[in-house]
């Protein structure tokens, strides 16, 4: 969500301090290992960051009850990058550099994990991302080239934007889009563009884009510019925040079309915002469902509700599995050393987490599969389940 070339200074000047920083020793002590958990606790995204801080916390404790990981404890350094850019390159920096962690997980928004991978590739930290999407979290935009020690265990946007648009054309049979897009937001930005992409080959129009940005409070301006359209589904990749209002000052100007949009939008926060009734007639991609009834995730659904007296959405799944794939190559790597760690990670084949079969791709990037959701009276409906 990065919104001005002030931030991104104030994201190479962190990269810059830390350049040459010698990482390598860090991160325990006798009987402990420390990972550091990074997430958007305050901020637009706080609902998902908490969320991923609370499954990875929960993984964490569970591998501690069942003795650690090579004969230590681990230790969970939780860390807030305040849903910016800039703060996720400081958060990441001094976990870094001074908390002495072996590896670092979180975040979900993609700008952040972009501020935060450029420190991870700076000081040779495993960084492995939870639900950001967007492909330049793991392959630098500007050479190319797979990031050394960023990784991720979510699908990334190429696949969601296709799911998007093959829902929209061939289960809604709808050929007619408007999309409106978050100009402040990468992952906004790269979604709408992946769906215009599939849309526009499948068959569909694109009437128009029009642009927003996060923290934006009024949308009449461009609804009003959209209703004259007349299209038959509003594409909207936003978050939570943003898509509410949206959502909810489309109805009141009587659009009633269908609106879909992409994993920004899981949030309890979303119909609080939007309001259920004008949520009816919504549908967004997603990693996960709670309805998902294999054992796995039975059995993280009843013990995520035991442990936090509700029910989880897909950021506290992600940020679960993703601990546990980084606990997992701890134990591979045999050290905690972390370039013997980053080594592991990008090994990993086949091990099972609750969204999946998980196996680390050429570009880092988990391979799964991904869920329509339908908003219902309020309610998350699980609608279908699309394979890669």
């Amino acid at each position: 969500m990065s919104r001005s070339s002030v931030k991104m200074v104030a994201v190479l000047t962190a990269v810059l301090l830390i350049t040459g920083v010698l990482a390598g020793c860090g991160g325990t002590s006798s009987n402990e290992i420390k990972i550091g958990v990074l997430n958007e606790m305050t901020g637009g995204n706080a609902t998902m960051g908490t969320s991923s801080a609370n499954g990875a916390k929960m993984a964490i404790k569970e591998a501690n009850a069942k003795g650690g990981v090579l004969g230590k404890q681990i230790k969970a350094i939780v860390a807030d990058n305040k849903s910016e850019p800039s703060e996720a390159a400081n958060a990441m920096t001094k976990l870094a550099t001074q908390d002495k962690v072996v590896a670092i997980t979180g975040m979900f928004a993609s700008s952040n994990a972009i501020a935060a991978s450029s420190v991870a590739e700076a000081t040779k930290i495993p960084f492995l991302a939870v639900g950001a999407t967007n492909p330049k979290v793991t392959v630098d935009e500007k050479t190319n080239k797979v990031k050394d020690y960023t990784f991720r265990v979510c699908f990334i946007d190429p696949f969601q934007g296709t799911v998007g648009a093959n829902f929209v054309l061939n289960t809604l049979q709808l050929k007619k889009a408007v999309i409106l897009v978050d100009n402040s937001s990468d992952y906004s930005k790269g979604l709408a563009a992946f769906f215009k992409d599939a849309f526009t080959k499948g068959g569909g129009t694109v009437l128009a884009e029009e642009a927003y940005l996060q923290k934006d409070q009024d949308f009449k301006t461009i609804l009003t510019k959209v209703k004259a359209l007349n299209a038959d589904i509003l594409y909207v990749p936003g978050y939570y925040e943003e898509v509410g209002k949206i959502v909810k000052q489309a109805r009141e100007m009587g659009i009633t079309v269908p609106m879909v949009g992409g994993d920004g939008w899981d949030s309890p926060k979303l119909v609080e915002i939007g309001t259920a009734a004008a949520l009816d007639n919504t549908y967004f991609t997603n990693h996960y469902s709670v309805d998902d009834t294999s054992a796995e995730s039975k059995a993280f659904v009843e013990a995520y509700k035991k442990e936090y007296g509700q029910a989880p959405d897909a950021l506290a799944v992600l940020g679960y599995d993703a601990a546990n794939v980084l606990i997992d190559a701890i134990k591979r790597a045999n050290s905690t050393e972390p370039a013997k760690i980053r080594e592991a990670l990008a090994a990993t084949k086949d091990f099972m987490t609750v969204t999946g079969s998980t196996t680390l791709n050429a570009t880092h990037d988990a391979v799964k599969n991904a869920v329509i959701i339908e908003m219902k009276d309020g309610k998350q409906m699980y609608k279908a389940t699309v394979k890669p």
